[in-house]
């Protein structure tokens, strides 16, 4: 996995994990909202309902006021009285019921077969006596009570909510009821009106997500072509750089073995073949023919001194041989006496942990700005420093040249090459390279991590 992907990665999962997060609350907020309101509904639905029953009853018991209030008790003021009751009504569902403290049945509109029966020992499917705590209710101050009763509407068992009252001086027990299935219709289409705006709200949150995905996935390919522009713009004008740093370096070497290897080669030559014509004719040049010789000789060592120098540029072999520190201190006292200036070298650490990579990136370093100052800087003096702290290794060059013009240099396409390169061997290793210049000098600082 490439840096791009780890970095889209990064994007992409936080953002997935904080939508899943937010989902997930959302939905459970919502769900416990949800029911919060439903039993709001429910308990709401229901104070609505005991109090139309409650009003209810009062209607009845006033229907029957002034028979109760009379205080007769005989066969006729009951049966007139019944007949009241079972004549009110409210809806296909809503009667009035009435039983004595026996449990017998004596008032029910809608289920006549029920008159006249002893419902005592009446249970539902759990077991519960039902009309045991109806008369328990009703004879403790009145009030609610739920049970199981057929619809009459449906023929189902379906629960009921009652509420009944005691008539004391007739022992009887009168109350209505609503079946709680209706109430349950209303909760469950609120139910499942909530569940579908919860579905809807998942789906919403689902969309945004999968929308906010493909706007950093296109995001993503946009910087990601963008920088490959770039980068490939880059690699070309580094490509440039190397081939023109290479064509730099082999006219810089074929001056040298002209200039330099090649005439004194020639110059050999001619003295050799001067020393051998002269062994050759009379005895009096031989001894001419052997100061050719010398001279030959002479030379010779030169050319061995040159091929030495130029092969050091190349690659030091100090630097594999005896590390960073004596390479270095090989170049400054090699630079004072080609350069004939004084040239000041000092390290206080030991370098040879770091890496072959970054050895030879300081050695390149100082190699570059050495010769800048040979042939720029008009210096009298350097000085050439190596210390640590324990994490970066830093070198520090300084020089009491003229200076020069360092954002003239920057952006001139055609100077500046060697301190692009500076900048480049730094960055290549995780490290910087700083270059500060005035009338009074130039100093340059290179920084590489450790190791």
């Amino acid at each position: 996995m490439n840096l791009r992907q780890k970095i889209f990665l990064l994007a992409i999962v936080p953002l997935i994990v904080a939508l899943s997060a937010i989902a997930l609350a959302v939905q459970y907020q919502a769900k416990v909202l949800s029911k919060q309101q439903l039993n709001s509904v429910e308990s709401a639905y229901l104070n609505s309902k005991e109090a139309e029953m409650r009003h209810y009853v009062t209607l009845a018991t006033r229907s029957i006021k002034a028979i109760y209030d009379s205080g007769r008790h005989d066969a006729i003021a009951l049966a007139e009285a019944k007949q009241i009751l079972s004549k009110l009504d409210y809806g296909d569902d809503g009667y009035f019921f009435v039983y004595d403290m026996q449990g017998v049945n004596l008032v029910h509109p809608r289920q006549p077969e029920l008159i006249g029966q002893n419902l005592w020992e009446l249970r539902d499917n759990k077991g519960n006596p039902t009309i045991q705590r109806l008369i328990f209710r009703a004879n403790h101050g009145g009030g609610l009570e739920r049970y199981l009763w057929k619809k009459p509407s449906t023929g189902k068992v379906v629960p009921k909510l009652g509420y009944v009252i005691s008539l004391p001086n007739w022992g009887w027990v009168l109350g209505t009821g609503i079946y709680l299935d209706d109430v349950d219709a209303v909760v469950n289409k609120i139910d499942t009106q909530i569940s579908r705006n919860i579905q809807s709200t998942m789906l919403w949150i689902t969309g945004i997500a999968i929308a906010s995905v493909l706007v950093i996935a296109l995001f993503g390919l946009v910087l990601n072509f963008s920088e490959y522009r770039v980068a490939d713009a880059k690699l070309k004008v580094l490509a440039q750089r190397v081939v023109h740093s290479q064509e730099e370096e082999r006219a810089r070497l074929s001056r040298d073995l002209h200039d330099g290897i090649s005439q004194s080669l020639v110059s050999i030559k001619l003295q050799v073949e001067s020393g051998i014509a002269k062994l050759t004719g009379p005895p009096e040049q031989a001894d001419s023919a052997s100061h050719s010789f010398d001279r030959a000789a002479t030379q010779l060592n030169n050319v061995l001194g040159e091929v030495r120098r130029i092969s050091h540029n190349l690659r030091p072999a100090l630097l594999d041989d005896l590390g960073l520190a004596a390479a270095l201190d090989h170049l400054t006292r090699e630079f004072a006496d080609h350069a004939k200036l004084i040239m000041n070298f000092s390290t206080d650490v030991h370098v040879e942990h770091l890496s072959d990579v970054r050895k030879t990136v300081l050695f390149r370093i100082a190699q570059e700005a050495l010769t800048n100052i040979e042939r720029h800087a008009v210096a009298s003096s350097v000085s050439l420093n190596l210390s640590s702290d324990g994490t970066v290794m830093r070198m520090v060059i300084s020089d009491d040249g003229k200076g020069f013009d360092m954002g003239f240099v920057a952006d001139s396409p055609k100077r500046g090459i060697g301190l692009r390169n500076m900048h480049e061997r730094a960055e290549a290793v995780g490290g910087n390279l700083s270059l500060t210049s005035s009338a009074e000098g130039t100093q340059l600082i290179a920084t590489l991590p450790n190791g």
